[in-house]
């Protein structure tokens, strides 16, 4: 099964991926598709409020936060990574409970992350939002370093995050019945 939806001008087909026996999701899936990651990247711009770096988590939004990057004039981005790696010193993280990953993840940043964020403005970038489990952790990494969040945004809003106010999204993704029936 199939949702076929346009995004910034794109068509695509989306999977639909089984979350438990009632609720299915449509993966969005960027890598791969330079195509509308270079779209979705200028059409978010155009929405942007000023910022000095990009932070999204280690996932599916680092091609889109690098375009961003690329497109604004070479800004800076930053990746909240999965684990701790060799090169980081003093290692802040927190823990996420994603709904489309099985397991508690976690998000961290050393300290030259730390320092690039501490008292810039920070545009908070993934691929899509639903829960907001991600954004609600790369904004306790954010907010611990003292950076300045100016704003929230996603190519895709799925289900009930399209309806909060303080993200900016391209498209609404519904979310779906075993039946691929829309909820």
């Amino acid at each position: 099964m199939f949702y076929e939806m346009t995004i910034a001008g794109l068509k695509r087909q989306l999977p639909l991926c089984p979350i438990n026996k009632d609720l299915y999701i449509a993966a969005f899936i960027m890598f791969n598709d330079v195509e509308i990651t270079q779209v979705a990247a200028t059409e978010l711009l155009k929405k942007a409020p000023e910022f000095d770096v990009i932070v999204t988590a280690e996932s599916k939004g680092i091609p889109l936060a690098y375009e961003m990057a690329r497109q604004a004039g070479g800004k800076d981005y930053i990746v909240a990574r999965k684990a701790p790696k060799l090169y980081m010193t003093n290692v802040i993280q927190t823990n996420v409970d994603s709904i489309t990953t099985d397991h508690i993840q976690t998000l961290c940043i050393g300290q030259a992350e730390a320092d690039q964020i501490t008292g810039r403005r920070v545009l908070i970038v993934d691929d899509v939002i639903s829960t907001g489990e991600s954004l609600k952790s790369m904004e306790l990494l954010v907010n611990s370093v003292k950076g300045n969040i100016v704003g929230r945004m996603t190519v895709l809003a799925e289900g009930g995050a399209a309806h909060r106010d303080d993200i900016s999204f391209l498209e609404e993704l519904p979310v779906f019945n075993a039946d691929g029936s829309i909820k």
